[in-house]
């Protein structure tokens, strides 16, 4: 029996087959997609009962009447679909990064806001399981007090002329690539974890000529509760990991009792202080989906919420946060110095 909410969807993009195959197993009503490309549009179309297949996103809007539509496109056309959505009292859920810059998600905010409709961001990072497990953790104390936190990201995809193109080429043509794309789900899931961000400090750079924007970068956090954060990233260097796409890197968290440590296969290993030996924490997730299935857990999240009223985590008025510490870090980079959050 199908889920009673009528659901939209524009994209068929490379990541769009995650979002696709999370909504077949909640067995929403899937009434259209929207793309440019009919064909992929119809291979998706055939596992939604033949669904009605459209190349104009405010006709799909206007024909199928959805309650709900997801917006699986770069951000390029964010804040127009999100308008069109809005006007027509659609509710929305829109890929990150969230529109191109702070000033134009502000007026995403603004636009539903003033037209009474709920829009979401589909941040999927804190849902992946790994970072659920160190969340539980982590609210046990059982690294006492917290010192600081590093991840270092490789997914190593970066290298030459050809970087993203077989996947996400666009990304080649980002005018702010490593932080406004990427880093983005770190910023997240460093709030997510260890509390709200008060200053921040960052060297960017760009390793790869052939692309427009950087795409290394190390970024020095302080948090409001006085734990540290290092998010050192280079998408041109790679990591240890049967899947290096799987987690895209390792984290260390440090405390007075002890340290916590992601690898780059998922697993999660606990050091007690003064001992030598590392102890692996036993924990259950599916290899399904993308990164442990952390899509089919978000749009659940975000079905629970538009179909049943559960409180919403990733609204994008809270994300706003998120965007503001990008912002940040990008001005700190052009500042050189370290910036306190206003």
């Amino acid at each position: 029996m199908k889920n009673n909410i009528r659901l939209a969807v524009v994209g068929t993009g490379y990541f769009s087959k995650f979002h696709y195959d999370a909504w077949k197993r909640l067995n929403v009503n899937l009434v259209g997609i929207c793309s440019l490309n009919e064909d992929e549009a119809n291979e998706y179309s055939k596992e939604f009962s033949n669904c009605e297949v459209f190349l104009d996103f405010e006709t799909m809007i206007k024909s199928t009447k959805p309650d709900l539509v997801d917006i699986i496109v770069p951000p390029l056309n964010h804040l127009k679909f999100i308008k069109i959505a809005a006007k027509n009292k659609v509710n929305i859920i829109c890929q990150k990064p969230f529109t191109n810059s702070i000033k134009e998600a502000k007026e995403a905010v603004y636009f539903t806001k003033r037209n009474k409709v709920k829009i979401a961001v589909h941040e999927n990072f804190r849902f992946q399981p790994w970072y659920i497990k160190i969340d539980n953790i982590l609210k046990t104390s059982l690294l006492g007090d917290l010192y600081q936190v590093s991840f270092r990201m490789r997914p190593g995809d970066g290298q030459g002329k050809k970087a993203y193109l077989k996947r996400q080429p666009y990304f080649q043509k980002m005018e702010r690539f490593l932080i406004h794309e990427t880093a983005i789900h770190f910023i997240d899931v460093f709030r997510f974890l260890f509390g709200d961000i008060k200053s921040v400090f960052a060297n960017l750079s760009k390793l790869n000529t052939n692309i427009s924007g950087e795409d290394a970068g190390i970024i020095f956090f302080e948090f409001k509760n006085g734990i540290r954060g290092v998010f050192d990233g280079n998408r041109l260097s790679d990591h240890i990991a049967i899947d290096r796409r799987l987690t895209i890197g390792e984290m260390l968290i440090e405390g007075s009792l002890g340290s916590l440590r992601l690898n780059g296969d998922g697993e999660i290993f606990k050091r007690k202080f003064a001992d030598n030996i590392e102890k692996k924490i036993s924990y259950k997730w599916i290899k399904k989906g993308f990164a442990g299935d952390s899509v089919f857990r978000c749009q659940k999240h975000l079905l629970n919420h538009f179909l049943k009223g559960e409180i919403l985590i990733n609204s994008a008025e809270e994300y706003l946060e998120n965007l503001k510490v990008e912002n940040y870090i990008y001005k700190s980079n052009l500042k050189k110095k370290l910036l306190e959050l206003q």
